[in-house]
């Protein structure tokens, strides 16, 4: 493994989210360069053979790898040519497991773009030993879900730690603007989750805890915030509702903080929301966001709902927005961070494309080119985006992925 093949193979090249970090990867590489060597990987020849033309014809030369996810001598075959891989191959709790096995069990590197939490949190118990073992780094989480909340609140308190000689206790992440929409992968991920918790109660607890990813002996102490509602925020002096993902950020953000040995406090307190407005305009979208999401959920929980929209409502696999709406899409998250003391601490992340999307597509390129190439001396095991990557990342994405990071006090 000290000369292999490829810094990089991006298994599951052929679906939705596969195709736009192709198409990234070779806007920025080529067929492969000094700065990155890279490969495609999926079960289809034929398939991967159509991503690679759909390139055009400087991408000829591209390598194409045939693995099946349930296949593990081909899974273990593609780890022994590779430094990482990225696996875009969802819903991970049901194909995603023999992949990570195959990485943790041959020490090569991993990331993907999950955000299924029960399935992180059985990958972390089952592997995470092994991966220590071997020095197979794996970092769940490298798309919108939990790139922009991880590393804008690690930015956030470094400003914090530099300028004001203390961490934030307290941060809360406020999603200010966002225009993007769901791929036909995603849903089927949510409605996986959705389909398990409503099938075990037991499942449903351990998704309720928002220290589910730390480490038993650094879980955090005291109850944490969790919008549910409408709300009147004092400290964006403004209306908030319940934002979708938040029950996955909240827990990255909260491992991250366990790995960094609490640096940011034993009760750290990390919420999300969404920002409505002012005044009754305001409060009216709250309830109103509310209302929606709840009718969403609720849909997804039951079985014949969850069926009609699978079959009726949302995408199918394979589907998602369109180029032209990835191009105009967009995001905009704030955070306030407060120290123990009352002062404060204000960042910004903004990314310049469709969230899920085509912005997860570059964020998820550029981790797995730091992952392979920039972060040499990082031991093996289960990190988040923060903990392995840090300020690496975060100047990979403001010069390349068309992300920014600022911060300012009060």
């Amino acid at each position: 493994m000290s000369q292999p093949e490829f810094d990089v193979v991006v298994f599951g090249a052929t679906s939705f989210v596969g195709q736009i970090l192709t198409q990234y990867l070779f806007d920025r590489h080529g067929a492969g360069s000094a700065e990155l060597r890279w490969a495609l990987a999926g079960r289809s020849q034929a398939k991967l053979a159509q991503v690679r033309g759909g390139l055009g014809e400087s991408a000829a030369d591209l390598p194409l790898i045939v693995a099946d996810a349930a296949d593990s001598a081909a899974l273990t075959a593609l780890c022994s040519r590779t430094r990482a891989v990225i696996s875009t191959v969802g819903p991970y709790a049901l194909y995603g497991t023999p992949l990570v096995e195959a990485c943790v069990d041959s020490g090569t590197d991993y990331c993907d773009l999950t955000g299924e939490v029960q399935w992180i949190d059985e990958m972390i118990r089952r592997f995470e030993t092994r991966a220590q073992a071997s020095g197979a780094r794996i970092v769940h989480c490298c798309g919108f879900d939990s790139i922009p909340s991880d590393l804008g609140q690690w930015v956030l308190q470094q400003a914090s730690q530099r300028q004001l000689g203390a961490p934030c206790t307290t941060v809360k992440m406020r999603v200010k603007a966002l225009r993007g929409g769901f791929s036909g992968g995603t849903v089927a991920s949510l409605m996986n989750v959705f389909k398990l918790a409503s099938e075990d109660p037991a499942l449903r607890k351990k998704l309720g805890d928002p220290y589910l990813l730390c480490p038993d002996d650094r879980r955090g102490e005291g109850r944490q915030p969790n919008v549910k509602g409408p709300a009147l925020d004092p400290d964006f002096q403004a209306w908030v509702a319940p934002f979708v993902m938040a029950g996955i950020n909240t827990r990255v953000v909260q491992r991250s903080n366990a790995l960094s040995q609490q640096a940011w406090g034993t009760r750290f307190r990390y919420d999300e929301a969404m920002l409505t407005g002012k005044g009754f305009k305001g409060r009216l979208s709250a309830i109103g966001l509310t209302a929606g999401l709840g009718g969403f959920l609720l849909g997804a929980a039951l079985p014949p709902t969850r069926w009609v929209l699978e079959r009726f409502v949302v995408p199918k696999p394979g589907e998602g927005p369109s180029p032209a709406a990835q191009a105009s899409g967009f995001f905009d998250l704030r955070f306030h961070g407060t120290t123990d003391d009352g002062r404060s601490m204000r960042a910004k992340v903004t990314g310049d494309r469709d969230p899920g999307y085509g912005s997860t597509g570059k964020m998820l390129g550029e981790a797995g080119a730091c992952l392979a190439r920039d972060i040499p001396d990082l031991p093996g095991g289960f990190w988040t985006p923060a903990t392995a990557f840090g300020q690496k990342l975060v100047d990979r994405l403001q010069d390349h992925a068309g992300l920014h990071f600022e911060v300012a006090e009060g």
